[in-house]
Formats: structure tokens, C-alpha cells, sequence
């Protein structure tokens, strides 16, 4: 199959691409290399998959483009299409980072809003037989019921990076509905692994605590997170996308279930179902660094959720979805690839 992975210069879209190529699909990748955070490591990345393609090219027969481009950028996105003929597509482009898009919210419309409804005109004209892209567990913002479910409503959100995803997944019920898209939306809850955003906490806590640095510790500590491993999502989010969504046939228009329709739209959470206290996690780190981390213990962040857990029994049902990989291996992980790539 063809597939296009858009924003495959970045962490999850990176993994994506390497997996699909090494399974022996061809894969157009699509990204703007925007500078939120260093392009270096995103150029990184994308040299890292020029050498697995050569490779997977001579084994499987897998070929591999790129297209740096903007999703927002509504003729760059025509010309992939035409120039292309897409199987599939799945979505990982998006301005990414709740700080951020406190600060930014306009960017937020432009790459999340304005760039996916791009990709969905493209989608509908050009036959594509299923979209997947990326929500968040953010969407479910001022909900405390846990583990959080597909099934529940989730129309607070606490910022504008979850408002802007949420409206993906609005939106492509839209599409799904008007013009028989299938479309499956994956809410991804904490991913880390390496190769990682140098936003997030694990790269965060990991650089300061070797520059004996202290780390902000949000919250006095007392989040707890459903930490999911990249190659665990990885593996969800391929799975999904090689089983198009289909109609639920016994939707209830008067008790609507929000994670189907009788249209072929899907909404699936993708998290370790296990979530894991960020004391914990922090543990996890200094044991990988053989370091002590000097702590800085702060109130909580505007916009934050306190606690996430994924219920991801409709994933399990739909392809036999169980994350494998530990808090512990992961971490280790992270912290070996981080000190060989960094020469720390």
C-alpha cells in the first residue's frame, strides 16, 4: 500500500514512517520542518529514515519521498495528492504543546484546524479508503471520571491545543457522514520514547538533571500519567489504520454512543492503561541516570489535567491492542538513546 504520514519529521510521525517501511509499505511523508523546537533533531530524523529506506528499499522493495510542505498550505497538499496516488493516510501533522497554545492560539487554527480540514477535502477527492490521525487525551480536559473512555462526552476542554483536536475529530464525523469517508481518530495519552519532543517532560528532566540542574516538578508532583511507550503506539496506530472504520449498525440516535456513528468514523483511546504517579516516573530517570534529580516542586499549570488513564478496551476489541513495553524498559530506553545522540 501507498500511505502518506504527514508531520513525519516529528517523534510519533518519525517511528510511524520507520515501521511502515519496514513492513514494506511505500511512504510519502509530508512535514514544514517548523522551528517549535530544534529542527536539527527533526533534520536528524529524517536522514535516520533516508538511510532505513535504502535499506528496506533493497529488501522489501519499499520506497520512500518527502515533501516539506505546510498542511495549511492548501496547493502544496492538492499537488501531493495529484502527483501521488494515496492508499491511506494517516495524520500526525498538528501544532503540538498545551504551554504553547496559550500563548499562540492562532498558530493552533492555522496547522490543526485549517491544515486537517485541507487534508480532508484531499481525502474525499481522491478516493483515499481511510484517514487516521492523531487527537489527544487532552480532549477529555474537566472529566475525572477514570479511566477515561470514548464513551463519555468530552466537551470542556481546559485549552486550545484540546479545542482544536477535538474539532478534528468534529470534523471528521462531518466528512465521514457527508461523503463516506472512513476516518478513526486516536487519542494518544503521554507518549515517550526515543527520539522524543525536547518539549516534554522525560527530555526535560533527563537534560537538567545531567547539567545537575533543578527540575520544575508541576503540581507538587502529584500527576498521575498513562506514560505510553512510542513503539506501543506505533503499533496501535498502524493496526488501526489497516482496518478502515466502519458503521456501527446498531448506533442509537437516541442514546448516541460519541466514539461511533452510522457514519464509518471511530474514535479510540491508545495509552499503556496503566497510569503511573510522575514521582514514579521521575524515579525511573534517575535510576536510568544513575543521578539524583535536585527537585523544584511547583503549583499546577494552567490548562493542565491533573490525572490520565486510558480505558482502551474498544482498541483492544477492535485489533487486539496490549501495550508491552514498561515505564522502566522505556525510560532506559530513552536515556540510552539520549546519551548516545547527545555524546553525554
Amino acid at each position: 500500500m501507498k500511505v502518506l504520514v504527514t508531520g513525519n519529521a516529528g517523534f510519533i510521525g518519525f517511528h510511524t514512517t520507520k515501521y511502515l517501511l519496514e513492513r514494506g509499505d511505500d511512504v510519502i511523508g509530508f512535514d514544514e520542518l517548523n522551528s517549535y523546537y530544534d529542527v536539527k533533531l527533526k533534520k536528524a530524523r529524517l536522514l535516520e529514515l533516508e538511510k532505513i529506506a535504502v535499506k528496506c528499499n533493497e529488501t522489501f522493495g519499499s520506497n520512500y519521498s518527502f515533501i516539506k510542505a505546510n498542511l495549511a498550505d492548501l496547493n502544496s497538499v492538492d499537488k501531493c495528492f495529484h502527483e501521488h496516488q494515496i492508499d491511506y493516510v494517516i495524520n500526525l501533522a498538528a501544532q503540538a504543546g498545551v504551554r504553547y497554545s496559550i500563548e499562540n492560539p492562532h498558530v493552533y487554527i492555522q496547522s490543526n484546524v485549517v491544515g486537517f480540514t485541507n487534508l480532508l477535502e484531499a481525502c474525499r477527492h481522491n478516493h483515499v479508503k481511510h484517514l487516521t490521525y492523531a487527537s489527544t487525551s487532552s480532549v477529555y480536559g474537566a472529566n475525572t471520571d477514570l479511566p477515561f473512555s470514548e464513551r463519555k462526552g468530552v466537551d470542556h476542554p481546559l485549552q486550545m491545543y484540546a479545542a482544536t483536536k477535538r474539532s478534528n475529530e468534529l470534523l471528521a464525523h462531518s466528512y465521514s457522514n457527508l461523503y463516506d469517508l472512513p476516518t478513526s481518530g486516536l487519542r494518544f495519552f503521554t507518549v515517550y520514547g526515543p527520539w522524543g519532543r525536547p518539549d516534554m517532560a522525560l527530555f526535560l528532566f533527563t537534560e537538567n538533571i545531567l547539567k545537575s540542574k533543578p527540575i520544575k516538578i508541576f503540581n507538587f508532583g502529584n500527576h498521575t500519567r498513562d506514560f505510553t511507550y512510542v513503539d506501543d503506539i506505533v503499533r496501535g496506530v498502524v493496526s488501526v489504520n489497516d482496518m478502515p472504520a466502519s458503521p456501527n449498525l446498531i448506533w442509537d440516535s437516541n442514546n448516541p454512543d460519541p466514539s461511533s456513528s452510522k457514519a464509518p468514523f471511530r474514535l479510540l483511546n491508545i495509552g499503556n492503561n496503566n497510569p503511573v504517579k510522575l514521582l514514579d516516573y521521575i524515579s525511573a530517570i534517575e535510576s536510568a541516570l544513575g543521578i539524583e534529580a535536585i527537585k523544584e516542586f511547583l503549583p499546577i499549570q494552567p490548562g493542565d489535567v491533573p490525572d490520565t488513564f486510558a480505558d482502551v478496551s474498544q482498541l483492544e476489541e477492535v485489533v487486539g491492542y496490549k501495550p508491552t513495553i514498561s515505564v522502566k524498559e522505556g525510560v532506559k530506553a530513552f536515556v540510552e538513546w539520549y546519551r548516545t545522540y547527545y555524546k553525554k
